[in-house]
């Protein structure tokens, strides 16, 4: 995208996110199209030009003499794709600007020098020279160093110089530069999801509560066992008490991990309800110190299920955040915010420990309010996750939105509407579909599965028709793909069958018979599939979804 801006008065570098690292045939590109600029920028022309370098989302600045000409930077649209297009996209990141001083009769060009903070002068062309006014800047920034690019002449005859630059930043800024490259992705924004900023501050949220109300509820288990600690000591002894029964918690979650990668957001919640159950028996277990090994295995296997739930969906949240395959650096920045946030979280719990939360009331009062704070910041930090995988319940809502609209949603259009703690019901606008049902209660004999095989051909799912419901059942093959196919095509037959009920008697009504006129409707529900899932499948595409596999949970797929 090419736009025009008006005079760019000051010529103080824009700081914007590029790969810094330049390839001989990127400056070979650069070298080309200041050529071709020379005649406008001798004529005085202005404009800004900003160009999207493609698979980062980067962009390049320039800046010229007086007037702003539209057409000038519209003609030259296609050319910064082609120069900045491929050759920028390979290369590492750092900060970057390209800037030109403004060219005017009444501006000093040794003023215009002054700007950029020269920490030396040893490269050839002087604050006197013209053509040093006129040439590009490209100002580097890498952590705390700061390196300007200068290229001085025109086409084969043009020449980098480089010079360090002070950094003339406020301390302010040079703060907030720093926090946001040690606990943000680079390039950020740009290179994560929409709604990474809301999930690392609930994150955070969150973390700061758990490790308040880990100190309060070690300290009263503590004191159940007859211990009168400082609240330092409760921080220490918690890595002793962590183990025996947590390990069969652990036990007792690792088996579930295919619903976990089915609904990693629902089971996030889960771990951190399951902390706080642990916690809270922690914290009431001086009400009953002769039950206190019980309670404390009980409140350790609670936190044991947590710990495994949490690590298990860590990833598939943090991919779904993941736009450019900074996989690891997400990680490693959520790992930073989480510590961050630990660290003050236990310091607050300390001081709690020993004022208001020094007796077992205080505890009583102060942990429901951590508790809350605690399950509130998980939910929403988990529903601003734009996980972009295919399951039950995100299969339903785009297949419904498609037949609404006719548009494909995207991964951030749902994350809101998906329920994370309640149960998850039929949508009739989808055609009531049950997913990933045993065979054996879908399929009441023999016969039936013979008719169902018949009747879907070389399809890799089953439909099995009823009043109430459609069973999908999936073969052991199949794709996210064949799942949506499976979807569109119980949900046309739905759709006919609703038409053909009201046709017949007025109202639309799901009782005795209706799953045989679903079943009735299945050849035209197959056509209107056929015309429309190429588009359904290509916008999933499109806007981020993995259409290569489909993840039921706990649900069956049978081979037939």
């Amino acid at each position: 995208m090419v736009t025009t801006s008006g005079d760019w008065s000051n010529p103080r570098p824009n700081l914007l996110d590029i790969p810094a690292q330049f390839s001989s045939n990127l400056l070979g590109h650069f070298r080309e199209h200041l050529a071709k600029c020379s005649e406008g920028m001798a004529k005085g022309k202005n404009y800004s030009e900003t160009a999207g370098v493609s698979g980062q989302d980067e962009r390049l600045k320039w800046g010229f003499g007086s007037t702003s000409k539209r057409n000038f930077a519209d003609s030259h649209e296609s050319e910064l794709m082609n120069i900045f297009g491929q050759a920028a996209t390979r290369l590492p990141f750092a900060r970057i600007s390209v800037a030109a001083p403004n060219v005017r009769a009444n501006v000093d060009a040794t003023e215009v020098e002054k700007q950029f903070q020269a920490s030396s002068e040893d490269w050839a062309g002087q604050s006197g020279n013209a053509e040093n006014v006129l040439g590009h800047h490209l100002i580097e920034t890498a952590d705390k160093t700061r390196r300007e690019f200068r290229f001085r002449g025109m086409g084969d005859d043009s020449v980098l110089q480089t010079i360090h630059l002070k950094d003339t930043r406020q301390p302010l800024e040079r703060a907030v530069d720093s926090f946001y490259s040690r606990f943000f992705p680079l390039g950020y924004p740009n290179s994560v999801s929409e709604g990474y900023l809301v999930y690392s501050q609930y994150r955070a949220v969150q973390h700061f509560a758990s490790a308040v109300l880990s100190v309060l509820s070690t300290q009263s288990l503590l004191f159940a066992a007859g211990l009168r600690p400082t609240p330092a000591q409760a921080t220490i002894v918690s890595w002793v008490l962590k183990d025996g029964m947590q390990h069969i918690g652990k036990l007792i979650c690792s088996s579930m991990g295919a619903r976990m990668d089915s609904e990693p957001k629902r089971w996030r919640i889960f771990a951190d309800v399951m902390y706080d159950v642990g916690a809270g028996l922690e914290v009431i277990s001086p009400l009953c110190p002769q039950h206190f090994l019980t309670v404390a295995g009980l409140a350790n296997m609670a936190k044991g299920m947590a710990l495994v739930s949490a690590r298990a969906t860590r990833l598939p949240v943090y991919s779904s955040f993941a736009r450019e395959g900074n996989l690891s650096d997400l990680y490693a920045k959520g790992e930073a915010i989480s510590t961050l946030s630990n660290v003050f979280g236990l310091g607050v719990g300390i001081q709690l420990a020993s004022t208001v939360c020094a007796t077992i009331q205080g505890k009583l009062l102060i942990a429901p309010v951590l508790s809350a704070i605690h399950l509130y910041s998980v939910a929403q930090e988990m529903r601003a996750a734009p996980i972009n995988t295919l399951n039950g319940q995100r299969t339903a809502m785009l297949v419904a939105d498609f037949l609404k609209t006719g548009e494909v949603s995207k991964p951030v259009d749902l994350r809101y509407r998906e329920r994370l703690i309640l149960p998850v019901g039929l949508q009739q606008e989808s055609g009531n579909v049950r997913v990933g049902a045993s065979l054996l209660k879908t399929v009441s004999k023999p016969s039936v599965l013979s008719e169902l095989k018949k009747s879907f051909g070389n399809e890799r799912f089953l439909l099995n028709f009823s009043d109430q419901r459609t069973d999908l059942v999936l073969h052991q093959s199949a794709t996210g793909e064949d799942a949506v196919r499976g979807w569109l095509l119980a949900a046309y037959a739905c759709q006919l069958a609703h038409k053909t009920d009201q046709r017949s008697d007025g109202h639309g009504d799901d009782s005795h018979g209706f799953g045989l006129k679903k079943a009735a409707a299945l050849r035209d529900a197959y056509e209107k599939t056929e015309q429309s899932l190429p588009a359904l499948l290509e916008g999933l595409r499109e806007n981020g979804w993995h259409t290569h596999l489909f993840l039921e949970g706990s649900g069956y797929r049978a081979v037939w």
